[in-house]
């Protein structure tokens, strides 16, 4: 274990040093644009369902690729810099909902200490088991207070001028951009919160109360980023999110 804690130090190291995490930040964060700018140009009229479902799904992964971004970024792993890193977490969450960075480092600085207790501020200690009201109560912790009214008016002006000042129609706007963010924060959640973090029926076994989900690097990917490998994540909080999947097979 000693041996495979200098190794990930290292690799993680050199990933930190080199240009990757900016590159992948620039690239998820261009697809997400560039799709958004396609989509909003597409008569979806002469679209089937069967179609429209492919694309809404491409925009959901792309759109929780961003905040696995700003993720990142909270981790100091898109960068050496402090500077970028804060810079590129603060441009993609607002692209991703308006959020604030620094709070949402503040509460995540807050979850890797204290997962799963009381002072986390993702779990849900009153009905841990219930997936819909820790649902409901995740969501309610990051648009609480003074954010509440910047994401209400701030998405208010973002739709009204997407509606009247670009002439998109109201079908793309909810189909490939509202709709998107929804399922991004239940995809977020679900893979990220909830399965790692609920209690199992023999109860923790570990420092993290984490486990991680049992299964391939592709479908960990495509499921949120590898966001699934959790107890690796909260084991190595240095690895970004691309260098899980590298982690989790050497432990194996």
């Amino acid at each position: 274990m000693q041996n495979l804690d200098i190794r990930l130090k290292e690799s993680s190291s050199i990933s930190i040093a080199s240009y990757a995490g900016i590159l992948i930040a620039a690239t998820i964060t261009s697809l997400w644009l560039g799709s958004l700018i396609w989509c909003f140009t597409i008569d979806i009229s002469n679209l089937q369902v069967f179609g429209l479902i492919p694309v809404i799904l491409i925009r959901t992964f792309l759109h929780t690729g961003l905040f696995i971004t700003a993720h990142d970024a909270m981790h100091g792993t898109i960068s050496k810099n402090r500077q970028i890193n804060e810079g590129i977490g603060t441009v993609v969450s607002a692209l991703y909902a308006l959020l604030p960075y620094q709070d949402l480092l503040a509460n995540h600085r807050l979850h890797h200490r204290a997962p799963a207790t009381n002072r986390d501020p993702d779990f849900y200690d009153q009905e841990p088991q219930s997936i819909a009201a820790w649902y409901f109560h995740f969501m309610k912790s990051y648009l609480s207070g003074k954010q509440s009214w910047i994401l209400l008016i701030g998405m208010s002006i973002v739709f009204y001028s997407l509606l009247f000042g670009f002439q998109v129609p109201l079908a793309n706007v909810l189909l490939f951009w509202l709709l998107p963010l929804l399922l991004s924060s239940w995809q977020l959640f679900y893979f990220g919160i909830y399965l790692p973090h609920r209690e199992p029926s023999a109860g923790y076994t570990n420092r993290h109360r984490a486990t991680s989900i049992n299964c391939s690097s592709v479908w960990s990917f495509l499921s949120c980023y590898h966001f699934g490998y959790h107890w690796e994540h909260h084991e190595y909080p240095d690895v970004p999110w691309y260098g899980l999947a590298a982690v989790r097979k050497s432990l194996d």
